[in-house]
């Protein structure tokens, strides 16, 4: 009731009330870039006769919220999402329009975006989706304080990682900083680890529907890999306790506690928030190494590729037409320059230029150049995967960093999702 109340008092409606005739309703994760959306949607609203009505609905269970509209009367019209998972329950019902004719005949939408993030919303290889927000790789951050006073580098290899682990608990350093009561936070090694040992392809088979792609050899090397980490006090002995939400391992990494930090690129946001000086000074950023013999390409890149808009089948004529004009409006130059604006990296191609005006340049730059040339950026696996395996995932996951499951339970565990 509360939310209700809050999403009426700023104009925006609220998911579940009726729409009224000739509008469409547009969903968006209520945060600190709703305001691009608000402004695509004014600007919209000025030349359009169909009018869009944006509907900000906070992010602490959007997804719930999405998934029980969905198929019923109060279904938004257009809305935020992940792609991958978060919507392949709604292609499978034919509830998304395919919008890959869309795409194809129009060279200047078609163009607009970098490869790897149109190919990241895809579904049974189709576009069910519009990027509409920045990018979002998982990044290697280190504290260059601390590996200053360790006359160290930041890893280029695997071999180098190893290394950088007993130089750092000779310091009394933890080497890396790990939110362990947040799932997803140690699912990003194991996302990187999959990728350099096995290459893209073996999770791609898994998002795919095989199952039996959990038994290639690489999915075993990956565990083995973390429990090696993990015996070795690559991230400590308390890790299990230590939390993301409340900025548990964020302050432990700012403070010189812990000298590397494997997190999506948010963390320079959350960083300059709660840790402005660190920011400025004493944040640094690497790519994640390349293991000995592994086959992923080294460029290769996981995390949240973006979040796109998808469009509702159930319209139809001059509505699904103008929901259509409206998504494509992610595309445009005005709309990349807000999301710089607003501290974002934009996935729209060509956007160097733009980034000199960001509020983190030389980061922006990083990021953009870390995407642009990444031959596979896979979406984070609790995302591309659909709910009822998504959660029992990240269960095995913690219990194989907690040694509550050998390598080979794990490889198990994970054969037995459906």
């Amino acid at each position: 009731m509360l939310a209700a109340s809050v999403l009426t008092a700023c104009g925006s409606g609220g998911p579940g009330e009726e729409k009224a005739g000739g509008t469409l309703e547009v969903w968006v994760y209520q945060d600190a870039s709703t305001k691009v959306q608000r402004e695509a949607v004014e600007r919209f609203n000025k030349t359009s006769d169909v009018k869009a009505k944006l509907v900000e609905v906070p992010g602490e269970g959007y997804q719930d919220k999405m998934r029980s509209a969905m198929g019923t009367p109060n279904a938004p019209d257009v809305f935020f999402n992940w792609g991958g998972g978060s919507i392949s329950n709604f292609v499978e019902k034919d509830m998304l329009v395919d919008l890959t004719p869309e795409i194809q005949k129009d060279e200047k939408l078609k163009d607009a975006f970098l490869p790897s993030i149109l190919n990241a919303g895809k579904v049974n290889d189709k576009i069910y989706g519009v990027p509409m927000r920045g990018m979002q790789p998982v990044v290697l951050f280190y504290n260059k304080d601390v590996f200053e006073k360790a006359g160290a580098q930041p890893p280029e290899s695997w071999d180098d990682l190893l290394d950088l682990v007993d130089t750092f608990k000779k310091d009394g350093v933890t080497p890396f900083a790990l939110a362990g009561t947040d799932a997803w936070t140690e699912l990003m090694w194991v996302e990187y680890l999959l990728d350099r040992t096995g290459g893209a392809e073996v999770f791609q088979r898994i998002q795919d529907g095989d199952s039996s792609a959990w038994g290639d050899p690489a999915v075993l090397k990956t565990a083995e890999t973390i429990r090696d980490l993990v015996d070795r006090g690559a991230f400590g002995k308390n890790y299990a306790s230590v939390n993301y939400t409340a900025d548990g391992a964020s302050t432990l990494f700012a403070k010189g506690k812990a000298a590397m930090h494997l997190m999506g690129s948010w963390e320079y946001s959350n960083q300059q928030a709660n840790q402005k000086e660190f920011a400025e000074k004493g944040l640094g950023w690497t790519t994640f190494p390349a293991l000995p013999d592994g086959k992923g390409d080294p460029k290769n890149v996981v995390g949240n590729p973006t979040n796109f808009w998808s469009v509702s089948s159930k319209l139809k004529g001059a509505e699904r037409e103008a929901a259509l004009e409206f998504v494509k409006t992610a595309a445009e130059d005005w709309y990349a320059e807000a999301l710089v604006d607003n501290g974002d990296v934009p996935t729209t191609s060509g956007s160097e230029d733009m980034l000199t005006k960001h509020p983190a340049p030389d980061y922006a730059l990083f990021q953009y150049d870390l995407v642009r040339d990444a031959p596979n950026f896979t979406l984070s696996w609790d995302q591309a995967l659909p709910a009822q395996q998504a959660s029992p995932m990240l269960t095995n996951i913690q219990k194989l960093f907690n040694k509550q499951l050998s390598p080979e339970e794990f490889v198990d565990a994970m054969k037995a999702l459906k």
